[in-house]
C-alpha cells in the first residue's frame, strides 16, 4: 500500500473534490472485473472516486483496504459511500528512438473521454521536428522568427 503524508493527502482531497465517481460497486461487491476497472482508472487518471452501493460501513472499509492492498494504491478519503484512491499515473507515452535524428516511433495511449472504455493505443512515426503534446496530439516545431531589421542590416 502506498503511503501519503498529511499534506499530500490534503492536496489530493482538494483535487478530488470536483471529480465524479469512475467506478460503481454494486450488490455483487468487489469482483475481479471491478478491481480491473479500478486499476484501469488509476492508470489513466491517477486519482479516482469509487462509489459503493451498500449500507454496511464495515464492508466498505474492508473493500477500501482490499483495493488499496491489491492495487498498491493510497487511500485518500472515505466519506460515506465514496472512496477516493490515488496511485501515480503510468507513463502514457513510450519513445523508442531509432538511429540519429531520423524518424522515431512513439506509442500514444489516450484515455477514453468517458473514462469507462479502454484507452486507445496508436503507434506513430515522428520526424525530428515533431513532438507529442500532453493530450496525445502531434505538433511540429515552428521555424524561429527572424528580425526584419537584423536581416536588412546583414544584407548590406
Amino acid at each position: 500500500m502506498l503511503k501519503l503524508t498529511p499534506a499530500e493527502r490534503s492536496a489530493l482531497r482538494t483535487e478530488a473534490h470536483g471529480l465524479k465517481p469512475v467506478v460503481l460497486i454494486g450488490g455483487d461487491g468487489l469482483t475481479a472485473n471491478v478491481i480491473k476497472e479500478i486499476s484501469l482508472g488509476l492508470d489513466s487518471h491517477g486519482l479516482i472516486k469509487v462509489r459503493v452501493f451498500g449500507d454496511d460501513r464495515e464492508a466498505r472499509i474492508a473493500m477500501y483496504d482490499t483495493i488499496c492492498e491489491q492495487l498498491k494504491a493510497a487511500p485518500v478519503q472515505h466519506i460515506g459511500k465514496l472512496l477516493v484512491l490515488y496511485r501515480p499515473k503510468v507513463e502514457a507515452e513510450k519513445v523508442r528512438s531509432t538511429s540519429g535524428k531520423g524518424m522515431r516511433e512513439v506509442t500514444i495511449v489516450k484515455a477514453s473521454p468517458s473514462g469507462t472504455k479502454r484507452p486507445t493505443v496508436t503507434k506513430v512515426l515522428l520526424k525530428g521536428n515533431e513532438r507529442v503534446t500532453q493530450g496525445g496530439n502531434i505538433k511540429r516545431a515552428k521555424p524561429q522568427q527572424k528580425s526584419a531589421k537584423k536581416s536588412a542590416l546583414g544584407s548590406k
